[in-house]
Parts: C-alpha cells; sequence; structure tokens
C-alpha cells in the first residue's frame, strides 16, 4: 500500500528481541489504521520487511519511533536514528516456506524441528531474504528465509508448509550479525557512549566536519572479566556494518624478530583498505604493557609500533580501534593520551537492576516455570558479571535436562512433546545457584554459610545489635537517608574463645544474603615486603566488586596489634598492614 508514515528506527526492549514486533505510539497507528496485533510493512533505502504492530510504552507516546530489534534492523538494512517508511502491509497466507542455515552452518536437524519452528513462528510473517531466529534450550538458532510462496510478506499458519533445510545458503546471500544491542543488559549508558564514539563518525562523518572537529581514533573499554567488553565490541561493529578485524593481544605475539610487529601493520592496512573499519584488540595490555616495566625488547617494539599506527590512521573516522582490558593500570601510558585512544570506558559488575536485565535476555528464549521470580535471583546474586549469570542460566538449564534424560536416552530423537514440556522451575536456578560462584570471588569465595539465628542459643542482645548494625541499611536503605544516619562500616566482635563469634558472623551472612569472605589474620602476613598489605588491598577490591559483602576477619589482633609497640626485630610489616586496613576501611563508601 502506498500509504504510511516516516519514523525513526529505536533499540526495541530487551524483552522484545526475536518475537517480530514492532512497537509504534497510538498516533501512528491511528495514521496507519491499524491496531496492535496488525502486520505492517517496514522499507528502508534498499531493503523491506514485515513485523506485528505492537503498542508502545507510554514514555514514547509522540516521538515518532519505531522500536524494533536487531533483527528487523537487518533485514531492512538500517541502524538506530535511521529513517524508514512505515505501511499496512498487504499479507497473503503462507502456502509454503523454505529455510536454510547461514553460511558455514550445516544443521543436523530431527524430523520434528520443521513444526517446532512453524509453532514458535504461527501468526507472524515473513518474506524472502529474511533472518530469522528460533530459540531452542535456550539458544537461538538464525535462519535465512529463500522462498516463500506466494511471492511478497506472508503470515505463517497451521496449514503452512514450513521446510528447513539442513545444507546453509552459499556465502554470498547473506550476512548475518550474531550480537545486536538488545543482546546487551544493563549497559545503556556504555553502549551510548560507545555509539557516539565509533557508530556515528562511521556512519555520519559530515557532522563531524560541519562541527570541524576530528572524530574518535580509539576506545578503551576496561572492567573485570566477564562483563561485556567483547560483546560490546561485536554488537558495535554489526550495527554499525563496518568491517571487524577481531584479534587477540597474545596472537600477535612472535619468537621472530619484527613478525609481531608486521602482523600488526598487516591489521592496520587490511583495515584501511576495506574501511570503515573496526579493529578490536583484546587483552591489549599483552601487547602494550608500560615500557619501563617490559620484559624483553619485543614487547617495547610492540608498544611503539602500535603508538606510530595509530598516529598515522589516515582514514579518521573510518578506521577505530577498540580495545579491551581488565589491567589499564598496566597498559603503557602513552595510549591512553587523547588522539590515540580517546575514550576509555568502565564496564563494571552489574548492579541489581543490570543484573534482572540481562537475566531476561539469558532467560527470553527458555521455557520458565510459574515460579521462576527474576526479580529474587536478581536480588540474590551479587558480584554476578554477565558472564556468571549466563552460566547460571546455562547450568539451570542443565539441570532440566538432567531431569528428562531417562525419557530421551536411548531415543534417536527427540518427540516434540517432550520438548514441550520441558519448563526450568525455581528448584534449577537454585541447585545451578550452588555450583555457579561469581567470578569476582573465586579466588577468595568462602561457600555462603547456613547458619541462621536460630542456630545461635542466647545472645539475643548481640543478635539485635548485629541486626541493626549490619542488616537493615540493606533491607531499609531510605530509613538511614531520611533520618541522615550513615550506616557503620566495621563490627568488632569481642570475648573468650568458644563463645560464638565466628558464628554470628556467618548467621550475618546468611540472613543478609550477601557475599561473604573469610579471612583469618595471620593468614595475611607473608615474608616478601610488601605483599601483606597487597593482600589486604586486593581482599576489600574484590569485596567491592562483589557488594554487598560481608568481610570477616578472624584473629584481627595477629595483623593489626597497636602500633609503636614493635620491638627492635619487628620489621614493621605489622604497622603497614594497619595502615592499610584503616586506609580501606575510610574508603568504604
Amino acid at each position: 500500500m502506498a500509504n504510511g508514515i516516516e519514523l525513526t528506527v529505536a533499540d526495541a526492549l530487551v524483552t522484545d528481541s526475536g518475537r517480530g514486533i514492532a512497537r509504534i505510539d497510538s498516533k501512528s497507528r491511528k495514521l496507519l489504521d491499524v491496531v496492535s496485533g496488525d502486520i505492517i510493512e517496514i522499507k528502508g533505502k534498499i531493503k523491506s520487511t514485515a513485523a506485528v504492530v505492537w503498542q508502545a510504552h507510554p514514555s514514547d507516546e509522540g516521538l515518532g519511533f519505531i522500536r524494533i530489534d536487531g533483527y528487523i534492523r537487518q533485514n531492512v538494512g538500517v541502524g538506530i536514528g535511521d529513517k524508514v517508511f512505515v505501511s499496512k502491509a498487504d499479507v497473503k497466507d503462507a502456502e509454503r516456506i523454505v529455510l536454510a542455515p547461514p553460511p558455514g552452518q550445516k544443521m543436523p536437524l530431527s524430523p520434528d524441528f520443521a513444526e517446532y519452528a512453524k509453532r514458535k513462528w504461527e501468526g507472524k510473517p515473513m518474506s524472502k531474504g529474511d533472518v530469522v531466529p528460533i530459540p531452542m534450550f535456550g539458544i537461538v538458532f538464525n535462519f535465512l528465509v529463500v522462498q516463500v510462496v506466494p511471492h511478497g510478506i506472508v503470515r505463517v499458519t497451521k496449514e503452512t508448509d514450513l521446510i528447513v533445510k539442513e545444507e546453509p545458503v552459499s556465502e554470498s546471500l547473506v550476512r548475518i550479525g550474531e550480537v545486536h544491542y538488545e543482546d546487551i543488559g544493563g549497559l545503556k549508558n556504555e553502549i551510548q557512549k560507545i555509539r557516539e564514539m565509533v557508530e556515528l563518525p562511521i556512519r555520519y562523518p559530515e557532522l563531524f566536519e560541519r562541527l570541524g572537529i576530528e572524530p574518535p581514533k580509539g576506545v578503551l573499554l576496561y572492567g573485570p572479566p566477564g562483563t561485556g567488553k567483547t560483546l560490546l565490541a561485536k554488537a558495535v561493529a554489526n550495527e554499525s556494518d563496518a568491517n571487524f578485524i577481531s584479534i587477540s593481544g597474545p596472537e600477535l605475539v612472535s619468537k621472530f624478530v619484527g613478525e609481531s610487529e608486521e602482523k600488526l601493520r598487516m591489521i592496520f592496512k587490511e583495515a584501511n583498505e576495506k574501511a570503515p573499519s573496526i579493529i578490536f584488540m583484546d587483552e591489549i595490555d599483552a601487547i602494550a604493557p608500560k615500557r619501563e616495566e617490559a620484559t624483553n625488547e619485543v614487547e617495547r617494539r610492540m608498544v611503539s609500533q602500535l603508538l606510530t599506527l595509530m598516529d598515522g590512521i589516515s582514514k579518521r573516522g573510518q578506521v577505530i580501534v577498540l580495545a579491551a582490558t581488565n589491567r589499564p593500570e598496566a597498559i603503557d601510558p602513552a595510549l591512553r593520551r587523547p588522539g590515540r585512544f580517546d575514550r576509555e570506558i568502565e564496564i563494571g559488575v552489574p548492579d541489581r537492576n543490570a543484573r534482572k536485565e540481562i537475566l531476561q535476555i539469558h532467560t527470553r528464549n527458555m521455557p520458565l516455570a510459574k515460579d521462576v521470580d527474576l526479580d529474587e535471583l536478581a536480588n540474590i546474586t551479587h558480584g554476578y558479571t554477565g558472564a556468571d549469570l549466563s552460566a547460571l542460566v546455562r547450568e539451570a538449564a542443565m539441570a532440566t535436562l538432567r531431569s528428562i534424560l531417562p525419557k530421551i536416552i536411548d531415543k534417536q530423537h527427540i518427540p516434540a512433546e517432550i520438548l514441550n514440556e520441558l519448563q526450568v522451575t525455581k528448584e534449577h536456578f537454585m541447585e545451578a545457584l550452588r555450583n555457579i560462584q561469581p567470578s569476582a570471588l573465586r579466588e577468595v569465595f568462602v561457600e555462603r554459610p547456613n547458619v541462621h539465628w536460630s542456630d545461635i542459643g542466647g545472645l539475643d542482645k548481640v543478635k539485635e545489635e548485629l541486626k541493626e548494625a549490619v542488616e537493615l541499611p540493606l533491607k531499609k536503605p531510605e530509613a538511614f537517608e531520611k533520618m541522615g544516619i550513615r550506616p557503620v562500616k566495621g563490627v568488632l566482635l569481642v570475648g573468650p574463645p568458644g563463645v560464638g563469634k565466628t558464628l554470628l558472623a556467618k548467621a550475618v551472612a546468611t540472613e543478609r544474603e550477601s557475599n561473604f569472605i573469610s579471612i583469618k589474620g595471620p593468614e595475611v602476613l607473608s615474608k616478601y615486603v610488601g605483599e601483606s598489605e597487597k593482600t589486604v588491598r586486593e581482599i576489600f577490591r574484590k569485596a567491592r566488586l562483589a557488594a554487598p559483602c560481608i568481610i570477616f576477619i578472624d584473629e584481627i589482633d595477629s595483623i593489626a596489634s597497636a602500633r609503636g609497640s614493635e620491638d627492635e626485630f619487628d620489621s614493621g610489616v605489622s604497622r603497614r598492614v594497619v595502615d592499610t586496613l584503616l586506609t580501606e576501611m575510610d574508603g568504604l563508601a
């Protein structure tokens, strides 16, 4: 149909990804004469596709947005911020649809898979050339629509003859992106910053010319392992439709003189020839350490070569270097100045809301039982990174598979009725939680205690004081804020051996649902100068990453003796440990 309107593309909600829906506001629906559930055609400059209309969030009313996921954006050939022409679609019921896997991905499929795929996509539109996602066991399989009968936009019905081929399509037919912005949870601000630095110069270089400024050359992503640095780089490359060259730092190191530098030069040469390009360097600290601390000449030459290449990028704005590391302090400072890595973006451990969003992403294609509460899971997974949460969801799915294993062990193919009965329950997630621990705490993690207040006899007054000091700030932070009271940073338990000091600390950790780091005072001390203080700093650093967290220091008198009481044989280690402990405790927010 010719009548339609122009709308601006915006990113979809994380829960909408892969559902084939487009959210538009009531004004746009009225102009198009459509209601929720109708099918619209979305046209870009070159390609077009179709989607099911869904109502927009109230905050989008009157803004002229169309919220579509990465699959639909890819099918239309547009990015976030682009304009598309939207009209009511002329839809026919599909008689026959043929799907095939993407290039290089031959898929052995069960006989029931086509029927399963048809049920998943029933009532939704398809057109030739579309990439359609089909979820199974929590994993999304992408397929290309290679044929539709009749021609044009068709709707999948119960009568549709859906054929899924095992042989992949040829390389020239399609470029299927693996990661979209909707696949990344809890990093809205970070995505926005990276889009400004990377996507805008590639897609709209004229903006920078008009402002009279040079686009950025590089962005450094830093943060703990598993927080999404590499995933973010892949999503940016996919959404900007740029040539993506990914290298890992250690891959470039060679035993032959000059070969490492030659590899670097070839990478930058390829990026220039195939511009616009994004060069992604993972673990950049391996090839760009501080030159004064470099252990051999190869590392120094690699740093110098990288500096020269970044200064020599001729197609500024069309070739951008993205680098990731979890040790930013180990990188040569010459790289960390504007003009090379123009911006440094921290990708931190997700907070509660971010954890919920990540869990929604990883479970959106998973058949969850009604007793699964993602809010509760987000509350009790303190210190878990995105990778930890992904592993948690996968482990819960594996627990589900173990429960049906006896039914399928002797079968060649899994029957469709068993697939439909699969459900991941709360108990499966609880089992997974017992097996998966936060990566930030793996070196110091002590299994969360299972001691409750009811397990401790007497000590009622002490228990009450501990509840007020430790539990209340977490459960009712608004009360402390309203009264202008700052929660206590530390509690010292004093008493003779065997009265329950350690037991009380464990009960606090259990009841508060916090991560729990337990250290014995003497374990901190080391014969090497500076090592004891470093251990204390590392414990507090890991606790901050896994907050809310309780650090329990048993036998604290062994490392925090009164200063000034050292004898002539004392090396001063106790004094330095006390100083470090004071500094770290004063630094607690």
